[in-house]
């Protein structure tokens, strides 16, 4: 037989020994694994203890009265939501009705004031790309040099290079 304890899976067989509810040729074969298993041995001891004590337990007898107060009980327990209401109560409907007509106001001249004046500027849906010409490029392209030329040549006038 397989070690209930290492293998986990027939851990049951176990519990169902400890509170007599297994038959009679497999308490059998658990009780000669018992004899050499420690760990067994130790768990179904424990479990026995916990099942004997709750044979000898006694609950205490319920009164007469026990329905009477845990129906006061449960009529007097409070919601959630009720709890959560609880602050706003004092607010009576002639205090709040114009606390929210101010609040619509302070909203409503929000909205008013952050829109824009003019017309929405509208942009294209798609972008468009302007091609160039090789030509246009090269003329782009000496024109920078020029410039980077003109640049170098007033730096070294000045006398003092530019950084």
């Amino acid at each position: 037989m397989k070690c209930p304890m290492e293998t986990g899976e027939s851990l049951e067989r176990l519990l169902a020994y400890a509170s007599r509810k297994l038959d009679a040729g497999d308490s059998a074969e658990l009780e000669r694994h018992l004899e050499i298993c420690p760990a067994c041995r130790e768990f179904a001891a424990g479990q026995r203890a916990v099942w004997e004590a709750l044979d000898d337990w006694e609950a205490a007898p319920v009164s007469s009265d026990f329905d009477r107060r845990l129906g006061e009980r449960i009529a007097g327990q409070v919601s959630w939501w009720d709890l959560a209401m609880r602050p706003f109560r004092p607010l009576t409907a002639w205090r709040v009705v114009p606390v929210a007509a101010a609040a619509c106001v302070a909203i409503l001249a929000g909205v008013l004031l952050e829109r824009p004046s003019g017309p929405a500027l509208v942009r294209p849906a798609t972008a468009q790309v302007e091609t160039l010409q090789p030509d246009q490029v090269e003329h782009a392209l000496d024109d920078l040099e020029m410039i980077s030329q003109f640049d170098s040549s007033v730096r070294m006038d000045s006398g003092s290079p530019r950084i």
